[in-house]
């Protein structure tokens, strides 16, 4: 959900430093990375070295002369592994069972506490998980076969129980026929290791750039989209609306984290090339334990842009990165026009960033999303920015079990981009499947049964379609802009509560094909 029911906030009250960061939390709760657990513990550091920063240092007078060191390249393009040669191992399956895990980060972990605490609907993940679940079971299953949920909390922070959660599900007991996270926190090399390394399925709302699910394929399956169409919808996009040619003097602004570096590299410069723009590009530490850093190259990142003239800005960094890009844009005085999009979720993030403190740099910015944003979470038609299909159907299920608002909310109705939804869509996703394959389940029948997935009803995104080298669901994107409603505004939609949204998203161009992908092909 929007910013509509925060009504606690109001313009008027003192900047709390921390504030933003839950309301873009919030936001990002599912992610696609989005959106990076991680950064939950390290937020206070970032927030309290930020500030140190601008009070001490001269405006526009970077901490240090020198820039972040070579970033360390990651994997180069790779050429994903057909479904027909996946593993046709069972292990996982019984006559009468599919052992199925759900990755859930521990609400009593500091990630859980401090990444989660304003989630109303988090604590609601269990039940979720154990409703879809059943619904299946008590139709009859899987052509026979009843869904064992094994539900793993964990600690996003802690990297040697990660991997011995994962080689417990790929190698050790119980054995897990495949994994899926519904809200998209076992990312980054944790999703390699469940697939490329476990060879079993893996269905999550986390991505990146095409080479990650080639080097997963063909078992990595994605319900977000992949970043690379994303970026190439950004450069499209850019010059349709006048921010990218046309003179413009353009700047990437990108952190030095091997997925990042592979994104620039192998994706959005190339995507550039093709449009005859050569960016300025800047790098920006983006370490967790490198905090100084970050903001010291922040800074000199700003002040080289402002130097060059440059007018419009693709934002290529985690959160933890563009939180103090953005806060030295506003030291220096500089906004340019921002490219955001779904990448590293920047458009959501910019969103929790206003109106406090960073109105002046992000208030109106516009950017390319794969989902639903813009939408609100009650009865309303979907042409008047209720659910789609897909999301109504997960409601309808969840109010029948659950006809009482959840503790802490004042109706009965779920975020339209919140975990119950995610969850709902991604076991959705897997009952399809599995059933798709037919009695003899494996894992090379259950990915060949993904591959031939289209015009699938999404939750996140509209509409989800797979095929033999698409391994991700979204098929359509739109352009959205970042408003704060104050004063109140028709922009923002109206809730039944009367209470107007302090911020949201305004459609500007509405859904239309990624780039590469066919009228017909994107449903």
């Amino acid at each position: 959900m929007e910013a509509s029911m925060e009504v606690s906030a109001h313009r008027g009250s003192a900047f709390h430093p921390l504030a933003p960061l839950g309301r873009s939390w919030r936001r990002m709760r599912r992610r696609p990375r989005a959106t990076q657990v991680r950064t939950a513990l390290i937020m206070i550091a970032i927030v309290v070295g930020l500030i140190a920063w601008l009070v001490l240092a001269p405006a526009g007078t970077p901490g240090g002369s020198s820039s972040a060191g070579a970033a360390e390249l990651g994997s180069s393009n790779t050429t994903a592994t057909p479904v027909s040669q996946a593993s046709t191992s069972t292990r996982g399956v019984t006559a009468t069972t599919i052992n199925v895990v759900f990755p859930i980060v521990a609400i009593n972990s500091l990630a859980g506490k401090e990444g989660f605490a304003e989630d109303k609907e988090y604590n609601e993940q269990i039940p979720a998980i154990h409703l879809f679940v059943n619904l299946i079971n008590k139709s009859g299953g899987i052509n026979g076969r009843k869904i064992n949920p094994i539900i793993a909390q964990y600690d996003p922070t802690n990297d040697s129980e990660m991997e011995s959660l994962c080689r417990q599900w790929t190698q050790g007991s119980p054995a897990a026929f495949a994994v899926v996270d519904g809200i998209g926190t076992w990312e980054q090399d944790n999703q390699l290791c469940v697939t490329q390394q476990g060879q079993t399925p893996l269905l999550s709302a986390w991505s990146t750039t095409t080479n990650w699910t080639n080097l997963g394929s063909p078992y990595l399956w994605w319900t977000g989209p992949d970043m690379a169409p994303v970026l190439s919808a950004v450069v499209q996009w850019g010059q349709s609306s006048g921010r990218l040619g046309h003179g413009k003097k353009v700047g990437v602004v990108v952190s030095d984290q091997a997925a990042d570096q592979d994104a620039l590299n192998l994706y959005l410069l190339p995507d550039l090339k093709k449009a005859g723009i050569t960016p300025m590009v800047q790098t920006v530490a983006a370490s967790p334990d490198q905090t100084a850093t970050t903001n010291t190259d922040a800074q000199l990142a700003v002040e080289k842009f402002k130097a060059g003239g440059v007018q419009s800005v693709i934002p290529l960094l985690p959160e933890n990165a563009f939180f103090p890009y953005v806060g030295a844009e506003n030291s220096q005085e500089f906004f340019p026009q921002l490219l955001l999009s779904d990448y590293q979720s920047s458009i959501e993030v910019a969103l929790g960033l206003i109106p406090q403190p960073y109105e002046q740099a992000l208030n109106g910015q516009e950017g390319v999303t794969t989902e639903t944003l813009g939408g609100i979470d009650d009865n309303r038609p979907q042409s008047q920015g209720g659910y789609d299909p897909g999301v109504r159907a997960c409601y309808t299920a969840w109010h029948a079990y659950h006809p009482k608002p959840i503790p802490g909310t004042l109706y009965h109705y779920i975020e339209e981009q919140g975990p119950i939804q995610a969850w709902c869509g991604a076991i959705g996703l897997f009952e399809t499947a599995a059933k798709d394959a037919g009695k003899n389940l494996n894992r090379r029948t259950f990915v060949e049964a993904m591959s031939k997935i289209t015009n699938y009803p999404g939750t996140l995104s509209p509409v989800w379609s797979f095929g033999p080298n698409k391994f991700y669901g979204p098929t359509e994107y739109q352009v959205v802009k970042v408003h704060n409603n104050v004063p109140k505004s028709a922009l923002c939609k109206m809730p039944k509560s009367g209470i107007a949204q302090l911020t949201c998203w305004v459609t500007v161009q509405p859904f239309k094909p990624l780039p590469g992908l066919s009228t017909a092909a994107a449903g």
